[in-house]
């Protein structure tokens, strides 16, 4: 058993004072320190700096790290120059991210806060790295492929790598799905992998409606992917429209990335099957792709996350950097109670999507969390003030056991 005292905790409502923590795994009691030292007289006794902030650890739900090489390799601005630069220096980024270069990426990560990832693994080249992550890893196998004529041979290449991934068994690891995205992904291959989550359960993420040229495609089989399709793949119409795709998902939550071009039934079909729709702002806009309407989805009271996708589209695995650049890309929205529901879009309300006992200081939840250095006394903006600053991450822990401290 350890005890923390910190000088201030964010809880899920309110900054709390003059309390500490009794914690192994999970977080057994929040109390004053003197009855938390009498109840548990031989815990280990951590007593924080003043102006420290316990909070949740971070949770990036989607990204990807076999990509993690990219810098200056991939072409910016519009989504299909960036695909076909993607597929010009797949072999190549590919092939300089080894594990180092993986880990490299998994250790910025946790140095900025996160104690839980989501990594969509199109190949298994990151298996190992995230096998020996220090933090938890919802690992999405993904599943790609729009011909019927490869199919068994796809299916047979994601169930190997489904499989493997199964044989990792500790602590914080999570085997899951990922399904493409509609145009990417045959309807034989997503029926097949979601009977799989379904019988075992298994966490399930797709992208969705992150293009124009994606929405042209799905829609009349138009725009910018005819092209593309018919020169790479001799395919001269779209697998599958929208509908059809999200009616596959119909009862089992998904985690969809992007939707910037979703259209109000897309919307309203998400909200009744209870789905989340992850927010990669930086990725967005790197691509050419419309912002996100976040408003669109409170009105319809669908769950929404933060995330920062991959080095293919980002420039850093920030989640604070990633809030920052929502704030000031949503400037409609009011700013204090914008800046709140990104620090849940990347704590208590990640951890709902991913159906993970996590992201919340509270007594029965697992003990991932962090200490920031504040400068002075939090005030009632400290949402805003922990987006803007970027106060020095000096303790992280995953699942009660400190994983970085400086």
């Amino acid at each position: 058993m350890q005890i923390i005292s910190p000088h201030y905790i964010l809880m899920k409502d309110r900054v709390s004072t003059n309390l500490s923590i009794a914690f192994d795994k999970i977080i057994h009691k929040i109390a004053p320190y003197e009855e938390l030292l009498e109840e548990f007289p031989d815990a280990k006794v951590t007593t924080l700096r003043e102006n420290s902030l316990l909070m949740p650890g971070l949770i990036n739900a989607h990204v990807h790290l076999e990509f993690s090489a990219n810098k200056t390799d991939l072409s910016y601005g519009n989504f299909i120059s960036w695909l076909h630069s993607v597929i010009k220096n797949r072999e190549e980024l590919i092939g300089d991210c080894n594990n180092l270069c993986m880990t490299e990426a998994i250790d910025k990560m946790l140095s900025s806060g996160i104690t839980t990832f989501g990594a969509i693994s199109s190949h298994g080249l990151d298996l190992e790295v995230c096998a020996n992550a220090k933090q938890n890893v919802v690992y999405f196998n993904e599943l790609i492929g729009s011909q019927a004529t490869m199919a068994d041979t796809l299916f047979s290449d994601f169930l190997s790598r489904l499989d493997a991934s199964k044989t990792i068994k500790r602590e914080g690891f999570y085997p899951a799905v990922a399904i493409h995205s509609p145009y990417s992904v045959h309807p034989i291959l997503v029926k097949k992998a979601l009977g799989i989550v379904k019988n075992e359960k298994l966490k399930l993420t797709a992208h969705f409606m992150e293009s124009e040229a994606e929405r042209k495609w799905l829609d009349s089989s138009e725009g910018d992917f005819k092209d593309f399709f018919q020169s790479l793949l001799k395919q001269n119409s779209s697998v599958s429209d929208s509908k059809e795709f999200l009616e596959y998902f119909k009862g089992y939550s998904t985690l969809f990335t992007h939707a910037v071009q979703t259209n109000d039934e897309e919307l309203q079909t998400i909200s009744n099957n209870n789905h989340t729709i992850i927010h990669c702002p930086i990725s967005n806009r790197l691509l050419g792709n419309k912002t996100l309407d976040i408003q669109a989805l409170n009105d319809k009271n669908i769950n929404w996350i933060v995330a920062t996708d991959g080095l293919s589209s980002n420039y850093d695995l920030n989640l604070f950097e990633e809030m920052k650049v929502s704030l000031f890309m949503h400037s409609d929205s009011p700013l204090l109670e914008f800046a709140k529901s990104l620090i849940d879009g990347v704590t208590i309300n990640a951890a709902k999507a991913l159906g993970l006992n996590t992201g919340e200081i509270k007594e029965g939840k697992n003990a991932d969390m962090l200490v920031l250095d504040l400068e002075n006394e939090p005030n009632e903006e400290l949402a805003i003030h922990l987006i803007l600053h970027r106060y020095n991450v000096s303790k992280v822990y995953v699942n009660g056991t400190i994983q970085k401290e400086n």
